[in-house]
């Protein structure tokens, strides 16, 4: 009797750190899209003056913006991997939350990393006055080298080598797994760099379709879910690909 009274406890447990684990990846998620929803703070008065002016303060608040943004898109594709190192660290004698909270911090860094990038290319563009109030390319040469630069991207042998790693959590976990909180780190940042080489050049489009165009991002955020999570996944991004391609060539004949 106590054997199986603590059997049913340990599995009352576990239900109840997964189900934890899901609800409080579900409030980052909704925060970060809250705080896209509501403006990143861009809509205040002091703040839409104050662009282009690229001071200190406004060049955080757009880092932030660029990497609540980058969250916001990319945990839901990466639910699954961390929800699985969840589960495969839950087992070990040495798991922690510790452990967990290194994987998730070495991920959610990575994204930070190009959030720099991003709000560099941003200043860029913004000085050379390319960009419209949605912070959307206003030039057509420049947009269209975006669009086929993603295609091009979406084709390559790199591309899809990242891909495999992402749409295949188990494997990626059988032949990565590191022990302890640096090992989670490790992994974390690995994992963090095959999903930076799916879909960086893909965040680029924020910049064609418009940084503060709401519908854009959450268009961006599904393609990059389906094409991580669909049985077809791989099909749909060497489709996309060509898709991209074709519409970037299209404009330039438009010229």
């Amino acid at each position: 009797m106590d054997a199986e009274w603590i059997s049913c406890s340990v599995e009352r447990v576990l239900r109840r750190d997964r189900a934890i684990s899901v609800a409080l990846l579900i409030l980052v998620v909704g925060s970060s899209w809250a705080y896209i929803l509501l403006g990143s703070g861009l809509e205040t008065p002091s703040m839409m003056t104050a662009r282009g002016t690229w001071d200190l303060y406004y060049s955080i608040v757009m880092f932030m913006m660029w990497w609540v943004m980058m969250l916001a898109m990319m945990l839901p594709s990466a639910a699954p991997m961390i929800l699985m190192f969840i589960s495969l660290n839950r087992q070990r004698p040495d798991g922690s939350i510790s452990v967990v909270l290194a994987f998730v911090t070495a991920y959610v860094l990575s994204w930070g990393a190009f959030s720099v990038l991003a709000t560099f290319l941003q200043w860029v563009l913004e000085k050379t006055e390319f960009l419209s109030s949605m912070m959307a390319t206003t030039n057509a040469v420049l947009g269209a080298s975006l669009l086929i630069a993603a295609g091009i991207w979406q084709l390559t042998p790199l591309k899809h080598a990242c891909l495999r790693h992402c749409r295949s959590p188990f494997n990626f976990f059988l032949h990565k797994w590191r022990n302890g909180p640096s090992g989670a780190f490790k992994m974390g940042l690995e994992y963090g760099v095959f999903c930076l080489g799916c879909c960086w050049v893909l965040m680029t489009l924020l910049f064609y379709g418009g940084i503060m165009n709401l519908w854009w991002i959450a268009g961006l955020a599904l393609y990059v879910l389906v094409e991580k999570v669909a049985p077809a996944g791989h099909w749909i991004g060497h489709g996309t690909g060509g898709l991209l391609i074709v519409c970037g060539l299209w404009i330039f004949v438009a010229l």
